[in-house]
């Protein structure tokens, strides 16, 4: 499970994930960042550290999050199409929540330290991980096709960039795409029997 976050970090990170994700890490000063959260400079280091390390909890909050579900979908769910629909309702209902720590991740992560850039690629791996063994286990039983790490890596693209385009407030909810993305992937990874 994702390490216990107090309720004002969680309130600077979300405050300093909308910053960014609007004008861009390297735009926003840490006296932006204060202000927004209704914080001194003093107050603001106490519970962050560095801009950097603020920067790099942002990404890695919702990526520890995002593999604690897959991991436990894939404890629980055997049913390859079962675990694929739950896996899609997991990540759209993150995004969902997540969309500006997902829009920084994803533009900023050249923004951070090797050590620390290097730390949320794995992150993104080991989600990648849980896909590709969904999608073997599914092949072992029949249950779809064997797919390639190319093509794992070309569905996941599918939802790991509807950031920039979904509307959360839309007239689709997260289950409406969910479903729709599954299908999606469903389709692609077919045997052709059913």
């Amino acid at each position: 499970m994702p390490p216990k976050i107090s309720k004002t970090k969680r309130e600077i990170m979300d405050r300093a994930a909308d910053l960014f994700a609007r004008k861009g890490y390297g735009s926003v000063g840490i006296s932006e960042v204060g202000e927004v959260a209704g914080l001194g400079k003093g107050a603001l280091y106490y519970h962050i550290g560095s801009k950097e390390e603020l920067l790099y909890s942002i990404m890695t909050e919702y990526m520890m999050q995002l593999n604690a579900s897959a991991n436990h979908i894939l404890e629980r769910v055997a049913d390859t199409r079962e675990r694929i629909v739950a896996l899609s309702e997991s990540f759209t209902e993150t995004m969902f929540h997540s969309r500006a720590a997902m829009t920084v991740c994803y533009r900023e992560v050249h923004s951070l330290g090797i050590e620390t850039r290097d730390s949320v690629l794995q992150l993104h791996s080991d989600y990648q991980r849980v896909w590709e063994r969904t999608l073997a286990e599914g092949a072992e039983r029949g249950e779809c096709r064997v797919v390639s790490r190319l093509e794992t890596k070309a569905l996941l693209g599918m939802y790991f960039y509807s950031f920039l385009w979904v509307k959360t407030n839309g007239p689709a909810t997260s289950k409406d795409i969910a479903r729709d993305f599954a299908n999606i992937v469903l389709a692609a990874v077919s045997t052709g029997k059913e």
